[in-house]
């Protein structure tokens, strides 16, 4: 997630769309402090609306946990699990050699 100050939206909105057409989220701030997210306009923000395209982004970026995604989207956990494998977003992530450790820890 890329960060821009108001100043930079004058010089920089060209980095502002890129970020958004490569389906990343930008937030831009004030005197140091956020004022705005922008969010990529996709599939996503159209059928599941602003709050559940943010939070899955979030979720999926790694910036927010699942439970305060779910609570971003206006939903329990479980019907925020249902959205993200709707919208194709792997809800557990781990890495191939970790899941190898796991998994002979139970053999």
């Amino acid at each position: 997630m890329d960060s821009f100050t108001i100043r930079d939206l004058r010089e920089r909105t060209g980095d502002l769309v890129r970020d958004a057409e490569a389906g990343r989220l930008s937030v831009v701030t004030k005197w140091g402090r956020p004022i705005f997210v922008a969010v990529p306009f996709d599939d996503a923000l159209l059928e599941e609306g602003v709050n559940v395209a943010l939070a899955a982004k979030l979720y999926a970026d790694g910036v927010v946990t699942l439970n305060r995604a779910a609570r971003v989207a206006g939903v329990s956990a479980e019907a925020f699990i249902e959205k993200l494998g709707l919208l194709g977003v792997p809800v557990v992530d781990y890495p191939p050699e970790e899941l190898d450790t796991e998994l002979g820890r139970l053999a």
